[in-house]
């Protein structure tokens, strides 16, 4: 099993990495935090690696911090939460606010994440609400980006998550002049909280 991996940050887009470690390329999928965290391309990176193994694929899941991989593998724990909506929901929602949300039974919020219906939302609260004593919070650090890298950043994090395009491009828009347009995790919360607006909702992937 692959638990972590350092090498050259090869190439880099929202939800997903090329890691090139010795001249052998890693593909590795990652939340929008833990993208948002990483530096330029071509610098050195260090993602701790959770390796999910089926029949027919093998697939590596990156996060820059120990607390986001444990509880991106709490959350697969839960019924009905596989590693695509594992990664949808910490992308939807920082550590910060989902830690609280779920022990809050706090299903309003939860729902608001693209990918999770009522009864996801309630099979996570009722599963995992005692096991979330150990996650521990700490701040991080987004990278430094142009302002313009960073809209696009967030339109094509919103596109992946299930968003039309055109609906995240207004998202980004608008919650520019509220967020500003440095910061891609700032930027993205703000649009993600336009879209979850009734007058701005958007048709995106149910559970």
């Amino acid at each position: 099993m692959i638990g972590q991996l350092r090498g050259r940050l090869a190439e880099k887009r929202p939800n997903q990495v090329l890691v090139d470690v010795g001249g052998v390329g890693y593909l590795v999928q990652v939340p929008l935090s833990s993208f948002a965290a990483l530096g330029e391309l071509h610098t050195e990176v260090t993602l701790l690696i959770h390796t999910h193994v089926r029949e027919d694929a093998l697939a590596l899941y990156g996060f820059v911090s120990s607390r986001e991989k444990h509880l991106f593998e709490l959350l697969l724990s839960a019924s009905g939460v596989g590693p695509s909506l594992a990664l949808k929901i910490l992308s939807g929602m920082s550590v910060e606010e989902l830690v609280p949300a779920i022990r809050g039974s706090d299903l309003g919020r939860l729902t608001k994440i693209p990918g999770v219906g009522r009864k996801t939302a309630e099979r996570m609260v009722v599963e995992l609400k005692d096991k979330l004593e150990a996650v521990v919070l700490e701040a991080q650090k987004p990278a430094a980006a142009s302002a313009a890298g960073v809209e696009a950043d967030v339109i094509s994090a919103l596109v992946n998550l299930g968003y039309e395009p055109r609906a995240a491009e207004s998202a980004a828009s608008e919650a520019k002049s509220e967020a500003g347009a440095s910061n891609f995790e700032k930027l993205l919360r703000a649009s993600l909280q336009s879209l979850a607006a009734p007058k701005g909702r958007a048709t995106h992937a149910g559970d």
